[in-house]
This record gives C-alpha cells, sequence and structure tokens, in this order.
C-alpha cells in the first residue's frame, strides 16, 4: 500500500523541491527527479534505477501508475501527493500527475566506452541553453548516433529543463562529459576525425567523407568553438548560407551534419 503526503513541510517534499532547483544537489546526492510518464519509461528502457514514484491521484490513474511500476525491475517506493505538492515539484503546464526519483549514471568520459567501430559522434562545445541542448539530444535520437559528447558543460544533464527539452532522449542517447581537453584527447586515443562546425579555415559540408569514425564538433552560437577544438580538428566544415545572417540555431546545424553524414553512411547504418 503506498504512503501519503499532504504538506508541503514533508522532508521529502523539500528534498525534491532541492534536487529539482539545484545542481549542486544532484550532483552531490547523484539523484534527479523525472517529470511524466513517457520520460519516465524511457529512462526504465535506458537502464536508469528508480527509486521512489510519486503521483497525483487527481491527475492520473492509480492503475495507470501501477501498470508502469510493473516495468521496473526494482522494487520502488511509491508516494500520494496532493495536487498542491504536485504543481510544486512539476516543471510543465500541461502536466501527468506523475515524478520520479532516479538515480544518476556516472557520465564522465573517463569511463565512456564507445558502442560501435566505426562511431558517429555529435559533440556540443559548452552549451549553455538548455533548450538547445534538449534539441540536440533529440537530433542525436533521431539519427542514432552512437554517442553524445559534452564538452565543459555549463550545468549538469539532469537539468528539469534538459530532460524537459529533449522530451526524453536523454535517456535514449549515450552520453558522456567531460572537459574540451578530456574529450579531444579521447577522440585521438580512439582515431576518430573531428570535423568542427566553424568558419575558421573551413569547407563546405558536403566535400567531406564522414563514413569513418567521425565526431562532428558544434559550438554555442555567441561564440563558436574554442581554440581548443580549432586547433584539433582534422577538418573545420561550414554550410553555405544565402541570407544576410552567417549562422544559425546549434541544433539546426547538427542536425543538418549529421544527416549528411548519415546519409553518406546509409541511413540505416
Amino acid at each position: 500500500m503506498q504512503n501519503q503526503i499532504k504538506s508541503l513541510q514533508n522532508d521529502k517534499i523539500k528534498f525534491l523541491t532541492q534536487l529539482k532547483e539545484k545542481s549542486r544537489v544532484r550532483r552531490k546526492e547523484k539523484l534527479f527527479i523525472i517529470e511524466g510518464k513517457r520520460e519516465i519509461i524511457l529512462a526504465i528502457q535506458g537502464g536508469y534505477e528508480v527509486t521512489q514514484l510519486y503521483y497525483c491521484p487527481s491527475i492520473i490513474n492509480v492503475k495507470e501508475v501501477l501498470s508502469i511500476v510493473t516495468t521496473f525491475k526494482n522494487k520502488v517506493e511509491l508516494f500520494e501527493i496532493t495536487i498542491e505538492i504536485y504543481q510544486k515539484l512539476a516543471y510543465r503546464v500541461t502536466t501527468e500527475g506523475i515524478i520520479a526519483l532516479v538515480v544518476s549514471k556516472d557520465t564522465s568520459i573517463e569511463n565512456f566506452v564507445l558502442p560501435s567501430k566505426n562511431p558517429l559522434i555529435l559533440i556540443a562545445e559548452a552549451p549553455e541553453k538548455p533548450g538547445n541542448i534538449g534539441a540536440l539530444l533529440r537530433t542525436a535520437d533521431a539519427a542514432q548516433l552512437d554517442a553524445v559528447l559534452i564538452a565543459d558543460p555549463k550545468t549538469d544533464i539532469y537539468n528539469p529543463n534538459i530532460i524537459r527539452s529533449s522530451v526524453g532522449c536523454i535517456f535514449t542517447n549515450n552520453i558522456a562529459t567531460g572537459s574540451s581537453f578530456d574529450i579531444i584527447n579521447f577522440l585521438k586515443k580512439q582515431k576518430i576525425h573531428i570535423y568542427g562546425a566553424a568558419l575558421q579555415a573551413s569547407v563546405d559540408y558536403h566535400t567531406q567523407d564522414y563514413t569513418e569514425p567521425t565526431a562532428i564538433v558544434v559550438g554555442t552560437e555567441a561564440t563558436g568553438l574554442s581554440n581548443s577544438f580549432l586547433e584539433n580538428t582534422t577538418q573545420n566544415i561550414k554550410i553555405p548560407m544565402s541570407g544576410i545572417i552567417d549562422s544559425m540555431n546549434v541544433s539546426v546545424a547538427a542536425g543538418i551534419l549529421i544527416f549528411e553524414a548519415k546519409r553518406q553512411r546509409g541511413f540505416n547504418n
């Protein structure tokens, strides 16, 4: 039988609120929260461990909650919460009434193992906006990339805004994080070609061969790639543009580059 929590001052609710709002707490506790049925199910499919489940019966039927619980491999604590508590914890206006407490994975590049001998990788250097990170993860999922590496991240990947904007694709991608220095060293050790999206000393993106082990690197829209990457690319590449503006949204640019690589490899590879 599940427990009931009716007070916003409950210690568990206070802790969940801290996880929602503070990255340092998420890092220290190695825990984070997920909101929404689809995201929770994707996390389970991605090998994440859910330890607690909170639901609001005025939004979601308990039978539906229990059907989700049956997909868990481990025992999960179940808590019924009020609409006031749920609104305190939830990010979305259009909501589903269910929140999970989840154990973080180690995403350090030092422990990362590539799942393919001929990988296609997306690297995002120093991304700042959760919405852009989420869009990049959605693009990577659509292309079924072998990995997404985040260099010099400005926020932890379990930021609720990233989870929300990625619509759960944070759980469907192989993700690793590290400094630009460490990620460049990783790529070199793995003999992976590095193609940097940059205007400096660049050629049109469609002139290059991406059928061998390849990493496509995108920087921020404001400053582009750092010298660390610019000095270590196999080749800088650019997207020819006919308009007045010489840049586009980073996730749009990444999509164009990634799907050219997919086209060359055959979309089923």
